[in-house]
């Protein structure tokens, strides 16, 4: 399909620079195909009574790091600002990252990250570029390891909040709490599961008084989330490739769920896209534990879960495409249109919706 079959215009003033207060104030729409009214809008505190008992919500339980780095170059004397955006890691000592300015870098290059205005080599990091490609990301080698990385990249790193968010505003330490799901517990992730961010303790104990299960799983979200496509076809599109697991309990507690008639309902893309990695051609979850990069546009097979709650999305993103294949394309831009016609906030800190499957797809 084209990709500009996924565009749509979206007001500058709908994109949400903060989240609700409390988290589970924020609005949420519901979609389901084939009734009347086909869009209904309601909050998100009414899911437990939008869902039926013994319903499973899936939420993904990785952990965001202050992955967005700023630091120099130092080549024979010469220094040039660098900023990395560290993606996914592969090593104890190595991370692959999104580096701007490119051009800046060749194979062999030093950059000392942090350290601005510092008079000692507390609070730098230093690390090599080891590898580069074409399309502007690198593997940096880094002097520390394991833990003492971790630690010296929680010093020094700041929250990589989205680009249309931190284009208007610096992050915060606002951001360190509001950029992170109550499920928070595996590190590893550079941009947050939104659609989790709207979910307080308060909210669980009523999904769970309702008689609705809560599993989770793991999707190290990845810089690649942020990069537009460029392509001009959805076939020429590559995903980068994110590290996801789904353990043996979780597998059989989604299979228990479903053979009793009930839903598996996965809470943001993350949690629908390694659940989707995870199914077997029968639809039957297994365990998984690897990357996936998989690519979900219209025409995809559902075959692990039977809703989704998600938050609004970019125009001719890849996550627009996946909602675009459960609900309907035309569908979905209705759905857009209502929604930015009454006033819901877009993006990572805006509202939420609830789609259910377009079943004569």
């Amino acid at each position: 399909m084209r990709v500009d079959d996924f565009d749509f215009e979206l007001p500058q003033d709908r994109i949400a620079l903060r989240p609700a207060r409390p988290r589970d104030a924020a609005r949420l729409l519901v979609v389901r195909p084939g009734t009347d009214p086909e869009f209904v809008d309601r909050g998100v505190r009414d899911l437990p009574d939008l869902l039926e008992p013994g319903d499973a919500l899936v939420f993904n339980d990785t952990r965001v790091i202050p992955a967005q780095l700023e630091g120099k170059r130092v080549r024979d004397d010469v220094t040039a600002r660098i900023g990395a955006t560290l993606h996914m890691r592969v090593a104890p000592d190595r991370w692959k990252a999104f580096v701007r300015p490119a051009k800046k870098l060749v194979v062999g290059d030093r950059i000392r990250f942090g350290g601005e205005g510092r008079v000692c080599l507390l609070g730098t990091l230093d690390a090599t570029v080891e590898e580069k490609n074409d399309s502007g990301e690198v593997l940096l080698a880094f002097d520390l390891f394991g833990p003492d990385l971790d630690e010296a990249i929680a010093a020094v790193g700041h929250v990589p909040l989205p680009p249309y968010i931190a284009a208007r505003r610096p992050d915060d330490d606002q951001d360190r709490t509001d950029y992170q799901t109550i499920f928070a517990q595996k590190d590893g992730a550079v941009a947050a599961p939104t659609a989790g961010l709207h979910f307080t303790s308060d909210l669980l104990d009523r999904l769970e008084r309702r008689g609705i299960e809560h599993h989770t799983v793991t999707l190290h979200v990845g810089a690649g989330t942020f990069l537009p496509v460029k392509a001009e076809d959805t076939a020429d599109h590559v995903m980068h490739a994110e590290w996801g697991a789904v353990s043996a309990e979780t597998a059989a507690a989604l299979r228990a769920v479903r053979d009793r008639g009930n839903r598996v309902i996965p809470v943001g893309t993350t949690s629908l896209r390694i659940l989707e990695s995870a199914a077997a051609a029968s639809g039957r979850i297994e365990a998984f534990s690897g990357e996936t990069a998989i690519f979900i546009t219209p025409g995809h097979r559902f075959r692990a879960i039977d809703a989704l709650m998600t938050n609004f999305h970019l125009p001719r993103s890849t996550l627009f495409m996946l909602v675009s294949a459960l609900a309907g394309l035309d569908r979905m831009r209705r759905a857009y249109r209502h929604a930015i016609d009454e006033g819901y906030r877009f993006y990572s800190y805006g509202d939420a919706s609830l789609l259910f499957p377009d079943q004569r797809q």
